[in-house]
């Protein structure tokens, strides 16, 4: 193994306050920006990751502010990732709301060590139950984006895509995903302890790592990453339950290597699935 095939992430499960207009929204992430400064200045790292829509409150008071509150690709998010990107010489992995003339967009960016934008994803499935309301709010997406650090390539996902188990498989088979970054905004309400269960059979299923990384807060917390092989020996890692939690990952392609030599998952997929149907007399 080489030094390209180790990668370190800060995943950041932040506390976000009430915004409900654009000076708030901003005054958030100066403090964000803040911390996460304070974080690589105690450890190196390749990546920096936000939760979902980690630039603004997720609620409807938030929601009904969207004219004032979202942004275009290089609005007020990209231009605070962009400083501690360069600053440090990381990629930057974060949530916003973003719009443009078509209406509003649950995405992702990410910055580039040498300030670009690598590009978005917008949030391919909106949530309409329990704490969610987004189908009200915001307009599917319609691509799939990953990129590279190192040899290593990630893709991001948001919160409810991690239900439909054709994305992820799609990712991994076709588009060669190592990590998935699957930002969330998971809400404590009914569906909140199936999360987890989702989260690790994603990652064993695909045989790859998976960040599912939440936010802070009484209603929030208990964030996860996942490896490619987990047991009764090795098993996620766990976030606090509830407060703001700053944690420094160190993978290695290895784990996917050896987790695929070991367990032939992957190698024993068959090209279809559409058999004929044996009905009992």
């Amino acid at each position: 193994m080489t030094q390209q095939d180790t990668l370190t992430l800060l995943a950041c499960q932040i506390d976000i306050p009430h915004t409900t207009s654009a000076a708030a929204r901003d005054g958030h992430l100066a403090a964000i920006a803040a911390k996460v400064r304070q974080q690589l200045r105690t450890q190196t790292a390749d990546l920096v990751v936000l939760p979902e829509l980690s630039s603004i409150d997720y609620s409807r008071a938030a929601f009904d502010h969207l004219e004032e509150i979202a942004e275009p690709r290089e609005g007020a998010s990209f231009r605070t990732w962009q400083s501690v990107a360069t600053e440090f010489g990381v990629h930057v992995v974060f949530g916003f709301a973003r719009k443009d003339a078509s209406g509003a967009y649950i995405s992702i960016g990410v910055v580039t060590p040498d300030g670009a934008l690598a590009g978005h994803y917008d949030k391919l499935h909106l949530c309409q139950y329990g704490a969610s309301m987004e189908k009200e709010y915001f307009i599917t997406g319609d691509h799939l984006f990953t990129f590279k650090v190192k040899s290593f390539t990630l893709s991001p996902i948001i919160c409810y895509d991690i239900r439909f188990p054709e994305l992820t498989r799609t990712l991994v088979l076709k588009h060669g995903v190592d990590i998935l970054l699957h930002s969330v905004a998971n809400f404590r309400d009914r569906s909140f302890h199936m999360w987890h269960a989702f989260a690790m059979t994603r990652a064993v299923e695909n045989q790859c790592f998976l960040l599912s990384l939440n936010r802070a807060g009484t209603d929030y917390g208990d964030s996860l990453f996942c490896y490619p092989w987990m047991d009764e020996t090795q098993g996620p890692l766990r976030f606090d339950e509830h407060g703001e939690d700053f944690r420094f990952v160190t993978v290695n392609q290895h784990h996917i290597s050896d987790a695929r030599r070991d367990y032939t998952f992957l190698k024993d997929i068959r090209d279809s699935y559409d058999s004929p149907l044996s009905r009992t007399p």
